[in-house]
């Protein structure tokens, strides 16, 4: 059994870096490794439109076992991406992981966030919305009031959770992090170990602080 088991594991970790390249190669710069040894990636996605561009950052880590039985642990960090939108944008995700089960998914959540990009700022709810309003998106912001996502680390205490493999089916802890204000947008952002589809269904009905 031992032995099935780390077949299974190369397996996944030859698809996550075969995954990795094409993602590296597709987005470019967008494409940043937060922590290799762990697995740790994000990207910066932009709805590449001219007027009222939104952007969000997703970042990822990838389970051992991913993509063959768990999905990736995720997070949407977009100052303007909260309550029902967020849902929507939750419920869409975890639809097309049980779609593709066992495959390579993070491209499709990639286009998936950026078609909701380009719905948000065509629809007529962004005409009153501040022009910019995504802390990580503009070159105008001092350096120092964006978080680097590149510096992003996990702490030994917290890595252990998303290498466990005897989880139950309880809510995921939800870290929060330090809350930042950029002009008339603010920004927190929300971490939880995620690694079944029904645990990312629990933490979107857990009920977190205002602004998420």
């Amino acid at each position: 059994m031992a032995d099935v088991m780390d077949l299974e594991n190369d397996g996944d970790l030859q698809s996550q870096f075969e995954e990795v390249e094409a993602l590296s190669s597709i987005y470019g710069d967008e494409w940043c490794v937060i922590d290799e040894a762990s697995r740790i990636f994000c990207i910066k996605i932009s709805s590449n439109l001219e007027e009222r561009k939104l952007t969000a950052c997703l970042q990822i880590i990838l389970p051992p076992d991913y993509p063959s039985a768990a999905p990736p642990i995720y997070q949407v960090n977009a100052a303007w991406l909260r309550g029902a939108e967020r849902a929507k944008l939750a419920n869409s995700l975890e639809d097309l992981y049980v779609e593709h089960a066992g495959e390579s998914i993070l491209y499709l959540w990639v286009e998936k966030i950026r078609e909701l990009l380009v719905e948000k700022s065509q629809s007529s709810e962004t005409v009153d919305q501040p022009e910019k309003v995504n802390v990580t998106a503009e070159e105008e912001v001092d350096d120092e009031d964006i978080p680097d996502f590149r510096t992003l680390k996990l702490n030994t205490e917290n890595a252990h959770l998303f290498m466990d493999h005897s989880y139950d089916e309880e809510l995921p802890a939800i870290n929060h992090g330090n809350t930042i204000s950029d002009r008339r947008s603010t920004f927190q952002p929300h971490l939880a170990p995620v690694v079944t589809p029904r645990q990312d269904f629990l933490r979107g009905q857990a009920q977190l602080p205002a602004g998420l």
